[in-house]
């Protein structure tokens, strides 16, 4: 105990220092324009079409001003960093240092398919001490539903990552079939390596989408055409268009009529995976919890045990890796160390799974090709992982 509290002391001493720094840095840097923009705003952050008038009458009011303001350069730092949105409001004297986060590297046997077998079940622990402060406290840990990864609310609180809001959903979800998910797995984009990353920011600079604002339907389809043009050469085809507004509404569940930004970003994220890397590395990225949920999945759509499900099976368990956000989900009785969230309404549920298993939607023809594990897994990794984010956002939205 004595080393843990010197080793706290020291890092509360760093911290002071770190913040006064900052501090004196911050008042060099921010301009005139930003404080009042800062002053002004709330927690909620403008649209793409407000921050680009903003910009503009910055441009037009000096000349002095910089090309980028200093808000704008923090928010892009905060993007290759992949820290996420800063939250304005919060006090910043007595939080703990954030971490720092690594971005991961491909490895040479990242290509070659991974050994996950259906029959052997893995055994999948949480972690006894909390992330952040490396203190065990039993009961009051909260486990990602994703990692086994466990934390305190209140070091949550200290790093920034809980605010009010969030706090009740912590504690209403954590410990049911619901779950839910820490900062790691929360943002999609920290699976992005540095090369990748850059090309992302690379096409959001290009298509001039500004960091941190929210997403209009319109900034959202003209974003995709924009994309789409500089990888195709050509205008999107109409399909594409309707498919590109389908996923805006996957996004805007709430029919706010905009996307939040963390939501834009996982989804540009899980997009680019898709796009660079093959199923076999995408494998690779899946917990152990992750595995155990699709082998029950599977294993109970099954239900003759021949190793062989039916295509259409396989297509709507697509859907299933997003229902996880039931406020009436009750408690689970297997202890979330052992097992993946599911939902009642999944396929990998007892009762309601197996008896719609099998039953084909109305108006449906059940596909003939079969799909063994293998392929389940290959055909549903991206969702599974899309799925990871606490948003009730579906950020990889399936095909009917």
């Amino acid at each position: 105990m004595g080393v843990l509290m010197s080793r706290r002391q020291t890092v509360e001493k760093v911290q002071k220092v770190s913040l006064a720094v900052s501090a004196f840095k911050d008042g060099l840097r921010e301009q005139p324009s930003t404080r009042r923009r800062a002053e002004a705003g709330g927690t909620r952050r403008g649209t793409l079409e407000q921050a680009v008038q903003e910009g503009e009458e910055e441009a037009s009011a000096g000349s002095s001003q910089p090309e980028e303001s200093s808000a704008s350069k923090a928010a892009w730092e905060r993007l290759r960093d992949g820290r996420g949105v800063e939250p304005e409001e919060f006090d910043r004297a007595n939080r703990f240092t954030p971490p720092a986060f690594i971005r991961p590297k491909r490895e040479l046997h990242d290509d070659e398919p991974p050994d996950i077998s259906l029959e052997q079940r893995e055994e999948v622990i949480n972690d006894e001490m909390c992330e952040i402060c490396e203190v065990w406290t039993a009961e009051s840990l909260f486990p990602c539903r994703v990692c086994s990864r466990v934390y305190h609310d209140g070091c949550l609180r200290r790093m920034g990552y809980l605010q009010n809001d969030s706090a009740v959903e912590v504690t209403e979800t954590a410990h049911t079939e619901t779950g839910w998910s820490c900062y790691y797995c929360d943002n999609l984009n920290l699976l992005l390596t540095e090369e990748e990353m850059y090309s992302l920011m690379e096409t959001l600079r290009q298509c001039k989408i500004i960091p941190e604002t929210c997403l209009t339907l319109d900034d959202f389809l003209h974003y995709k055409h924009l994309v789409h043009k500089q990888q195709f050469e050509r205008p999107m085809a109409e399909a594409q268009e309707e498919q590109a507004a389908l996923q805006f509404s996957a996004l805007d569940p709430d029919k706010k009529g905009h996307i939040e930004w963390q939501d834009f970003l996982s989804h540009e994220s899980i997009q680019l995976l898709q796009k660079l890397r093959p199923q076999n590395a995408l494998l690779r990225l899946l917990t152990a919890k992750e595995r155990e949920r699709a082998r029950a999945a599977f294993l109970a759509l099954d239900q003759d045990s021949d190793g062989f499900i039916g295509e259409g099976e396989c297509r709507r368990a697509r859907h299933t890796w997003f229902r996880k956000h039931q406020k009436e989900t009750p408690s689970c009785n297997v202890s979330i160390s052992h097992v993946g969230p599911m939902s009642e309404s999944s396929p990998a549920s007892s009762g309601s799974g197996r008896s719609q298993g099998k039953t084909p939607l109305a108006g449906e023809p059940e596909e003939a090709r079969p799909v063994d594990w293998p392929g389940f897994l290959r055909e549903n990794v991206a969702y599974i992982l899309a799925a990871r984010p606490n948003s009730a956002a579906r950020h990889l939205h399936p095909a009917a």
